[in-house]
């Protein structure tokens, strides 16, 4: 008789399974997966046709904690606990702490999170408390958070499962690898939110493993790859452009320096001092793509947007990819025509006190007496 977590080779394992010929990790190492990645890719055809562009979302809000995180969250657990560190620590905004929370209780691993005080969307911290995180809440933003879970980490016994762990670049690679399976080929344009700037990176790592060219951006990844080499095989002609989009109060790549105090609605994107800004900027410019920055009202109006023209619901931060790909049609900087990949990071059901605060209206939520005439007369009002 099969033991009881015998599980048939063709049900899919996760990301490292599926993806593992194309990672630095050896064979022998047993993943800690939630069956993460294989995300869809949702064609948007009545945004593509108001736009002028074949539109489609990468929704990684679908991954088992509601966001891209836990693509290189699997990974760097699962190397934490292969060197047998018995706990992990991250700074967050929010989903980096949902995402560490649920692999390290996976792992049976001990779990520190570092979160700004009042700075955090409801639904994210739920997340975190349910999986048994030590949750601490500081005075201070998620650059503050992110400086003492650096020396934190150096001087305890302790994995650091942020963006500057290697392996989460490397877990975040494979959504290039699959938005190429799902549509067949690259897109012309690829456009997604940055805060700490390390997925952009790691969607342009991907793209060119596919184009048969390595980028080792961080001395880090160099090591990793060192222990473990990966054979990278061509298989792609063409490489997107990459778009990068930031929120006016948080825009250091924009504005060509760190932001002290950023401020912004979209909470996993407030973020002034990025880890990745050297990588972040060599993506674009190697893709022949930019950075742009979009107001709070922008990014809540393309929420709205996805939701209501094409049934995506995704959280604010989220949004700016579309914000930003609007602003950038009307300057002519993008081509009509084109096919342009959005990457939307988080679920919508992350944050819901951001539709509640600054999404809703009289017509949203009406308030009728429970009967028959008038409720059909606000029903024929509408159809």
């Amino acid at each position: 008789m099969p033991g009881f977590f015998s599980v048939q080779t063709s049900v899919y394992q996760g990301l490292i399974q599926t993806f593992r010929h194309t990672l630095p990790i050896d064979d022998s190492i047993e993943p800690v997966s939630l069956c993460e990645g294989g995300t869809p890719l949702i064609p948007l055809p009545n945004l593509s046709r108001e736009l002028g562009l074949e539109l489609y979302a990468k929704f990684e809000g679908l991954n088992p904690t509601g966001s891209f995180k836990d693509r290189g969250m699997t990974l760097a657990v699962t190397m934490a606990k292969a060197q047998g560190i018995k706990a992990v620590i991250c700074a967050s905004t929010g989903n980096t702490s949902a995402s560490a929370a649920a692999y390290a209780a996976r792992a049976s691993l001990a779990c520190v999170v570092l979160i700004p005080e009042g700075k955090i969307a409801f639904g994210k911290l739920s997340q975190a408390i349910i999986h048994g995180a030590r949750v601490l809440q500081i005075a201070g933003n998620f650059d503050h958070g992110m400086q003492l879970v650096k020396q934190l980490s150096t001087s305890l016994p302790l994995a650091l499962v942020n963006s500057v762990n290697p392996y989460r670049l490397q877990g975040q690679k494979t959504i290039a690898f699959e938005v190429f399976s799902q549509l067949g080929r690259a897109p012309d344009y690829h456009a997604l939110p940055v805060g700490n700037a390390a997925n952009i990176s790691a969607h342009w790592m991907g793209y060119c493993e596919l184009a048969g060219e390595m980028r080792h951006y961080p001395s880090a990844i160099e090591a990793v790859y060192a222990k473990h080499p990966v054979k990278v095989e061509k298989q792609s002609d063409k490489r997107p452009v990459m778009l990068g989009y930031q929120a006016e109060g948080a825009a250091p790549l924009v504005l060509g320096h760190p932001v002290e105090n950023p401020e912004t609605i979209a909470t996993a994107i407030r973020i002034g001092k990025p880890q990745s800004t050297e990588y972040a900027l060599a993506s674009a410019r190697e893709s022949g793509g930019w950075f742009r920055a979009l107001s709070d009202r922008q990014l809540l109006k393309a929420q709205q947007l996805l939701a209501a023209k094409d049934g995506v619901f995704c959280e604010p931060a989220s949004a700016i990819s579309l914000a930003g790909v609007i602003e950038d049609l009307q300057d002519g900087r993008i081509t009509t025509g084109s096919t342009l990949v959005l990457t939307l990071t988080g679920n919508g059901i992350k944050d819901p006190d951001t539709v509640t605060k600054y999404q809703l209206d009289e017509s949203s939520l009406q308030q009728v007496e429970a009967d028959y005439d008038a409720i059909g007369k606000l029903i024929g009002a509408v159809i």
